[in-house]
């Protein structure tokens, strides 16, 4: 349970996640409760040091023993490393190869190959940036679900700008689309026409929505507006009954084209004046 956010525009990409961390276990009827949440959980990640690109990931919190923090930071050393099979070249590299190498390195070596059976749980991990010759941002998700992972998929292309996002966006999908994402399902149950309500979706969405984004934003606009709306996630979480799985620190980087990758807000295990290293994910 999580909130993983991509805030677009011309100037920049801004990632941000919660901390939160649910352990999720079956009860004896079969049903999944939620036992404990842990406030500290790592989901935003410097993938590509030195490099205008950012990762973040919601759903599944470990594979195997590992954490995804870990396994993000495994893949990180095989993109600076020297094995030709994975490193990425500064001088000419695509945001799509970084995705289908972080796709290849997280289902095909650390869940399939090691044969780790991950079940029904479904893992989002978003990898988005500035290739080598790009003037723009793009975002790029990867899916694992039900024990399949396709290819990545473009999320954003460069030409546009907008937000994505995974893990419980009901908050925004009725702050930004109007509607809960729980429609559907609540006009099959009020026995409407299938016909119907499929025609009222999609006049819905091809409503326009509430326009938060503008292309042009500055950076630091778009570092608050993203604040802003994970911040709301993390309220509208908090106030509904059940325990908050989404909530904690605010982990936030942005990404452009000449200053790179930077933290914006950060948590951290140690005091900084006692261990001034910090090289990690």
């Amino acid at each position: 349970m999580t909130i993983c956010l991509a805030v677009k525009v011309f100037d920049c990409l801004v990632f941000a996640a919660d901390s939160a961390t649910s352990i999720v276990q079956t009860d004896a009827q079969g049903n999944q409760v939620i036992t404990r949440v842990y406030d500290h959980g790592n989901k935003v990640f410097n993938l590509c040091r030195g490099l205008p690109v950012c990762a973040m990931t919601s759903g599944l919190g470990n594979i195997g023993p590992a954490s995804i923090s870990s396994v993000a930071k495994d893949l990180r050393r095989l993109l600076e490393g020297d094995d030709p099979a994975w490193a990425i070249d500064p001088e000419n590299y695509s945001i799509e190869e970084i995705a289908n190498k972080a796709r290849q390195y997280i289902f095909d070596e650390r869940i399939t190959a090691a044969n780790i059976n991950v079940g029904h749980a479904s893992l989002n991990f978003w990898v988005g940036g500035y290739g080598s010759a790009s003037d723009l941002a793009e975002v790029w998700s990867i899916v694992i679900e039900n024990g399949v992972c396709p290819a990545p998929v473009q999320a954003l292309d460069g030409a546009t700008c907008g937000w994505q996002c995974s893990g419980q966006p009901e908050a925004l999908n009725r702050l930004v689309l109007g509607y809960s994402q729980r429609l559907p399902d609540l006009l099959a149950s009020a026995g409407a026409d299938a016909n119907a309500s499929q025609q009222a979706l999609a006049a819905l969405a091809n409503e326009p929505t509430t326009q938060l984004i503008e292309p042009s934003m500055p950076t630091q606009d778009a570092i608050n507006l993203t604040d802003f709306l994970v911040e709301t996630v993390k309220g509208y979480v908090r106030f509904l009954p059940g325990p908050d799985t989404v909530g904690g620190d605010t982990d936030m980087a942005v990404v452009t084209k000449h200053e790179h990758f930077k933290w914006i807000t950060r948590k951290h295990y140690y005091p900084p004046n006692l261990n001034m290293e910090t090289d990690h994910v």
